[in-house]
């Protein structure tokens, strides 16, 4: 039996695969969850044949759809995917999103920003009143720029701002698909407007895209409860 954040997140992913229909591009998010609705939809391709193609925001979720035999296909080819479904690290009261503890956000924004419905799956545990309650704020940086980033956050925005480590055995900062470095951010304060921030940040010389991502952009918020529910925020 199914307890805890994972009955959560396997909810969450069995409601969004309700929104799958044939013939559907798919943006295919990051993440545990995200991790989740794959199978399902892997599942689903097999028992009743559906053709549906993915557009994976990192090689972690290309390589979850090629196993699930899943084909892909790329913004190129399909430049308006009619759904995307992703994760997030944090979700306020206004959909508002923090995401890229994964590293992936720069490629998940493109993506999810332009597909025809964005749809997040979470569990109840990544609710939160306020962004950055729990979870700083993702920058992916060029790396020729990090130290001067880092200088800025602190210096002007007065706020504390670290390089990512990799961690798991291997040395040096996290290097993300495109190349690039994550510095997290932790704002000093929690009362922030989230859209400028998100301006506010890009500005920066170096900065390349944000984890904030606005809530006007996001069509509606599956959370999976502990006891397996679900709930809707749209």
């Amino acid at each position: 039996m199914v307890r805890g954040r994972d009955s959560g997140k396997i909810a969450a992913a069995k409601r969004a695969l309700e929104y799958i229909r044939d013939g559907m591009v798919i943006g295919l998010g990051s993440g545990t969850t995200v991790a989740k609705f794959v199978e399902l939809l892997g599942n689903k391709v097999r028992e009743e044949g559906l053709e549906v193609q993915v557009v994976p925001t990192s090689i972690d979720s290309k390589i979850m759809a090629l196993r699930q035999r899943i084909r892909v296909t790329y913004l190129d080819e399909h430049p308006s995917p009619d759904i995307a479904v992703d994760g997030a690290d944090e979700v306020d009261p206004s959909r508002n999103l923090i995401k890229g503890g994964g590293g992936a956000m720069l490629r998940e924004k493109v993506v999810d920003y332009a597909s025809k419905i964005f749809i997040v799956i979470v569990d109840e545990t990544k609710l939160v009143n306020h962004l950055c309650e729990k979870r700083p704020i993702p920058l992916e940086v060029i790396p020729f720029a990090w130290r001067t980033v880092i200088r800025t956050l602190t210096e002007e925005f007065r706020g504390k701002a670290i390089l990512r480590p990799c961690g798991g055995g291997k040395l040096g900062p996290v290097v993300t698909d495109n190349g690039n470095f994550i510095v997290d951010f932790f704002p000093k304060n929690l009362e922030f407007d989230v859209e400028s921030i998100d301006v506010e940040l890009k500005r920066i010389p170096g900065v390349l895209e944000t984890g904030v991502f606005l809530g006007s952009k996001v069509s509606k918020v599956i959370v999976g409860r502990s006891d397996g529910t679900v709930f809707e925020m749209s």
